[in-house]
């Protein structure tokens, strides 16, 4: 078995907060994980952590033979990330969005170009890379933004909230796109995400944060039915949480993003 992602022990304390307490997990190549909680569980600041954003108060991790504390410069170079809120340029084109990604990779010239064009087509964006990302519809963003990440070739993937205030017909495209990613390039991918069928869906394994702590983690298969043949992800967060995800979810994030898209 071979796990590109083994994280020991990882703690973050924000003063006397303990944001994330002592979580451990590992991912196996190619395998997609969900971490699934309410509003502060400490879902975004382990992803933060292990892309190297935010320092790690305690604890470690590995992704593939780098340590996250020791070697963060390498552990850059074989991740992708694709934060919670929007981050393209608006002003840019979608082609210049890329190009501006692929320099900071440090891809060389003749490779840059050829992988702008390849994350272009697979994610369905050719016809647009000329056109200013603030004429794209959210779908179109998220697209590219899962573009940008993708562009340097990462072997692991890094989703924040992927599909926030998306409509239906874009979450499934998105999806798509992703699912066939992983597909025929084998990446592992770590997601946080506040749709239940998504990460019932999409998710190998999945771990339910609360307060800082990993309070369950195995298949949704097995998680849904160690409750009963009726159970949805849905029991399961409440059983660990106290609380539905209907009232967890971030519905100020998801407002921000639609601002956000409006605005480009």
């Amino acid at each position: 078995m071979q796990f590109t992602l083994q994280v020991l022990k990882l703690t973050r304390n924000y003063g006397e907060k303990v944001a994330v307490d002592n979580i451990s997990f590992d991912v196996e190549k190619g395998k997609m994980f969900g971490l699934l909680g309410p509003n502060g569980a400490g879902k975004s600041t382990t992803i933060k952590m292990l892309t190297t954003l935010l320092p790690v108060t305690s604890g470690t991790a590995k992704v593939l033979d780098f340590d996250l504390i020791k070697q963060p410069g390498e552990v850059r170079k074989i991740i992708g990330y694709v934060p919670q809120l929007l981050s393209a340029d608006g002003e840019l084109s979608g082609y210049e969005n890329l190009q501006l990604s692929a320099k900071l990779y440090g891809l060389c010239a003749p490779k840059r170009e050829r992988r702008i064009s390849e994350v272009l087509e697979f994610m369905g964006l050719s016809d647009v890379a000329s056109q200013l990302v603030n004429q794209y519809s959210g779908g179109m963003i998220r697209r590219l933004e899962i573009a940008q990440a993708l562009v340097h070739e990462p072997q692991v993937l890094f989703l924040d909230e992927p599909t926030v205030g998306l409509d239906p017909a874009a979450r499934k495209t998105l999806w798509k796109h992703i699912q066939e990613w992983r597909k025929q390039f084998d990446t592992t991918i770590l997601m946080t995400t506040h749709d239940m069928d998504e990460a019932d869906s999409f998710c190998d394994t999945v771990a339910f944060m609360h307060k800082g702590h990993i309070v369950a983690m195995d298949s949704p298969h097995n998680l849904k039915a160690s409750l009963g043949p009726k159970a949805t992800l849905d029991d399961v967060f409440i059983l660990h949480t106290g609380s539905s995800i209907k009232e967890t979810a971030e519905f100020g994030n998801v407002k921000q993003v639609r601002n956000t898209i409006s605005h480009l």
